[in-house]
């Protein structure tokens, strides 16, 4: 769409006036006041914006009338309702113990995060129209710091739906994002209120003042992100440090003067030079301009001929007297435009240009993710900003930042956790060498997010509820839950019942990463990870029979060493029932033993939810399947009649699918059974299977389909998240996993069937909050429940849903441990596929111990080639075996990672005849 604003007579106004004054937003008119009301539509004004105990003077009154009549029109446009008051009843929440993201600014700025907040976190999205609203006070314990608390705000919810909410107490802010700046409204108060907060920031005064000045930014993009700055000469007073240090950038000429007087020759000098050098190209124009963070969002912008040497000189002459310290004077290329279809063609009107605006955000690993890029469009012979041009339908701009702010002590990033979550990269469209390229112009904090904003609400109101992946915060938005995760557990006090395996070294850096006060409880007094915890306590936990008297007696042993614990969980088989025995005798948060030894208990699981047929529909015994225990030989032949064969065995407590088979009739039944029992009859023959709570066994029903592990997470019997992954087919008559991959291939339909039957068959058990792993098959009348795992699920499951979704099972199921509701967003979305095969010594020693070994896996893991997961720490082979490792490629399609993983496991030796990997992979479709 073509922009025909006007100039306005500041364009071509002489050089000195109120063309240096403006700004590019409301608030332009050089008083304290907000603009003069012009909001069309009509709304309650008699709504209780005041703030007990925090008194506005008249101009913060009026800033804070105009922005929430700004958000009452912003809705309205948007399709949605008026904000409801109900300050008359203040909310109390839970302080301290919830997720409270916190907004300070401009509605129209941040209005899709405001809206996204609502519903991926409905009620934890709060929008502060004044800084009268919050408070900033002491930390305890951690000097210089302060903690911000929320006594009032207007609250987001999901359908769009607002309120304007008191809070007694405040609720204390998680997470704060605020717009800043020097002009008029409420940006100075917002960057002091920023300043050295506990709580995460995604913006600070001192971060912003080094990213919106467009010398630094162009020089650092140039350098480290390898993006295309316009060609620019820059006359520095007294440049920042950050400017002298490094090399030269290409294109970017830097002139330091530590005078502003009698430098006319050699501004003529570099002017004449720069005008007359390669480095414009095909340039025609040169923009003069200021930079700096005071001249932020200013239209302090004048175009002249390449030709004209003189007047060029003589504005940068004229600007050099308005600079202060660390300023500049900028003398830039104007990129031609791009003229479309291509050169030469005629054109049936004014000749347009592009102006292209991307939201950069960071994400899990802080890693940076092109969000959203839209344009805008109009005429070439006029400046192109945002707010003068419609939106239309860079990675390496924010990780370029990202480096810069890693360099930076707490102190010049404005705090400790001020750091940048979200970029606004604008480029103009051009052509160098017959090749559009898009060259940056400059970077900006909510501009872009604004203009991203404004598309999604262009399309709001003939299709209502925007979709999730069109949205341009919602990255941002799962970046400000996920620091507020941390947030709420950094320090908090837990005890960690089993150590696990190999496979679970994860946790230990995890802990540290995130601030946790790890106290463990483990049988092996030498196991390794004794010395990365708080507290060891040596105790053997495997002795089932005795559970209920060991959870008493390790009460004791918490007690006796003073230890104020926040909360007790396990990830480890061995040790989920006495863990919820004793977070019982501390009064920790758990679910009941009862449901834990239910869940426990294969054949108890099943027969339970069989029993489970009442409203509300559908009911869990849909689901269940039917079985029988198996204790002795006797057993055997009633459960051969019973059930319908052929029939899987398996033991009763197992894991890992250890010990797992398929049997045709009774007479495999009888065979399998008398192995089992002679092989596998306590703790020391297999470790870490279950084999504590002895060795009976059970006989279910083999179901055919395709098989599914479902990972959720409840907190009170609600579901929070939830995450579909696909196996491969096995290789019968075992069951050892061969192949995965996530997310899920199937369609809505059926990944929705397949989350409600975990979800139910959970709660029909009495599992209302934790992490759960559930391991279900799709078959033609729907699913069915093989087992439920009342724990995080294994193997590659944490590490893939956290490299996917960003979502990390470990922290939820701490969280919830604490009685805390883990801060996730309400629909992850997967940021790509994972397709994997799992390795076994039996099958894979040979190419184990040399074109697939483990240095070589490390290798390629590290140059981001695969994803390896290490399951065992040796290579021992054995008839009774687990997969050794998970090894994974990456796409953006299931198809391309599927392709890439089957070239990898032909190029490893992975994939031969007696393991023909195309086979396993081939559901994945």
């Amino acid at each position: 769409m073509l922009s025909l604003d006007a100039l306005g007579p500041e364009w071509d106004c002489p050089l000195g006036s109120k063309d240096l004054e403006e700004e590019e937003g409301p608030g332009s008119g050089g008083s304290g006041l907000p603009p003069p009301s012009c909001f069309p539509g009509s709304w309650r004004h008699d709504v209780g914006l005041d703030c007990k105990g925090s008194p506005e003077g008249a101009e913060a009154r009026a800033w804070t009338v105009h922005y929430y009549s700004l958000l009452q029109s912003c809705l309205q446009q948007a399709g949605l309702p008026e904000t409801q008051d109900r300050s008359q009843v203040p909310r109390t929440g839970c302080p301290g113990a919830e997720a409270t993201l916190c907004v300070l600014g401009s509605p129209s700025t941040f209005l899709s995060v405001l809206l996204e907040g609502g519903v991926q976190s409905p009620g934890n999205m709060l929008l502060c129209l004044s800084p009268a609203w919050l408070t900033k006070v002491p930390a305890p314990g951690q000097p210089g710091e302060s903690t911000l608390l929320v006594s009032k705000a207007v609250s987001f919810h999901s359908g769009g739906l607002t309120f304007l909410d008191d809070f007694v107490p405040p609720r204390r802010a998680t997470y704060f994002l605020a717009g800043l700046g020097l002009g008029p409204g409420p940006g100075r108060e917002a960057a002091e209120l920023a300043r050295d907060l506990t709580c995460p920031t995604g913006a600070s005064a001192e971060l912003a003042r080094l990213l919106e000045d467009r010398l630094l930014t162009r020089r650092l993009l140039a350098q480290q992100g390898d993006v295309a700055v316009p060609a620019t000469l820059a006359f520095t007073y007294k440049p920042p440090a950050l400017l002298r240090e490094g090399d030269a950038s290409p294109g970017l000429r830097l002139v330091e003067l530590n005078g502003k007087e009698g430098q006319e020759a050699l501004v003529k000098e570099e002017v004449g030079n720069f005008l007359h050098s390669e480095a414009l190209g095909d340039a025609l124009q040169v923009a003069v301009k200021l930079s700096g963070w005071r001249w932020r969002g200013r239209q302090a912008l004048r175009l002249y001929p390449r030709a004209e040497l003189g007047p060029v000189v003589d504005t940068v002459l004229a600007l050099l007297e308005k600079l202060e310290e660390e300023e500049s004077v900028l003398v830039e290329a104007v990129c031609p435009p791009a003229r479309l279809p291509f050169p030469g063609s005629p054109s049936p009107g004014p000749e347009l240009a592009l102006r292209i605006c991307a939201v950069v955000c960071r994400t899990q690993g802080d890693r940076p993710l092109l969000s959203k890029m839209v344009c805008g469009v109009g005429r070439v012979d006029r400046p192109l900003r945002h707010q003068s041009s419609l939106p239309q339908t860079l990675e390496a701009a924010l990780a370029a930042v990202q480096a810069l702010e890693a360099g930076l002590s707490a102190e010049q990033r404005g705090g400790r956790q001020a750091r940048t979550d979200f970029l606004g990269v604008d480029f103009a469209l051009t052509v160098a060498g017959r090749a559009l390229t898009p060259v940056a112009l400059e970077l900006n904090g909510g501009l872009c997010l604004e203009a991203c904003g404004a598309l999604e609400g262009l399309w709001a109101a003939p299709r209502p509820g925007l979709a999730a992946e069109e949205a341009a915060a919602a990255p941002l938005v799962e970046t400000m839950l996920r620091r507020s995760a941390r947030y709420l557990m950094e320090g908090k006090q837990l005890l960690l019942l089993g150590a696990g395996g190999f496979s679970k070294k994860f946790v230990w850096e995890a802990a540290r990463d995130y601030g946790l006060k790890v106290h463990l409880v483990d049988s092996d007094p030498n196991h390794f990870a004794s010395q990365l915890v708080q507290t060891f306590i040596h105790f053997n936990v495997t002795e089932h029979q005795r559970d209920e008297e060991n959870a008493r007696v390790l009460a004791e042993l918490v007690r006796a060493r003073g230890l104020q614990l926040d909360g007790c969980f396990s990830y480890w088989d061995d040790c989920l029932v006495l863990t919820a025995l004793l977070c019982q005798e501390l009064g920790l948060p758990s679910n009941p033993p009862a449901a834990m030894h239910l869940a426990k208990q294969k054949s108890r699981t099943q027969l339970h939810l069989l029993s489970r047929h009442g409203p509300p529909w559908p009911a869990p015994s849909l689901y269940a399947v039917p079985c029988c225990p198996l204790e002795s030989e006797a057993d055997v032949d009633r459960a051969a009649r019973q059930v319908p064969l052929p029939g899987v065995m398996k033991l009763e407590f197992g894991a890992g699918a250890v010990g797992v088979r398929l049997v045709e009739d009774a007479s495999q039944c009888h065979e399998h059974f008398s192995r089992i029992s002679r092989d596998l009859q306590v703790e020391a023959d297999h470790p870490g299977i279950g084999l504590g709570w002895g060795n009976a066994m059970l006989l279910m029903e083999f179901i055919e389909g395709t098989e599914h592990d479902v990972d959720l997470v409840l907190f009170g019997g609600q579901l929070l998240a939830a995450f579909v992954s696909d196996n491969g087919p096995t290789r019968l008559p075992g069951f050892t996993e061969t192949a995965a991959c996530m997310p899920t291939g199937l369609a809505p339909e059926q990944e929705a069937q397949l989350v409600q039957a975990a979800f139910r068959c959970c709660l029909g058990c009495g599992l209302l909050d934790g992490v759960f792993n559930v391991e279900l098959k799709l078959t033609g009348a729907g699913p069915r429940l093989i087992e439920i795992n009342p724990r995080m699920g294994g193997f590659y499951l944490r590490d893939w849903i956290l490299e996917l979704y960003g979502v990390d099972l470990l922290l939820a199921a701490a969280m919830v441990a604490c009685g805390l509701r883990p801060a996730l967003p309400a629909r992850p979305r997967a940021r790509g596929h994972l397709v994997g095969v799992m390795c076994l010594v039996s099958q894979h020693l040979q190419a184990l111990r040399s074109t697939a070994s483990r240095e070589t896996l490390k290798a390629l893991h590290d140059q981001g080639l695969l994803r390896l997961n290490l399951l065992e720490e040796a290579l021992v082979p054995g008839e009774y075996e687990e997969p050794y490792c998970s090894v994974a490629c990456a796409g953006p399609s299931l198809a391309e990672a599927r392709l890439r993983l089957l070239g990898l496991c032909q190029g490893l030796g992975i994939d031969g005849p007696h393991y023909p990997v195309a086979y396993f992979l081939s559901h994945f479709k």
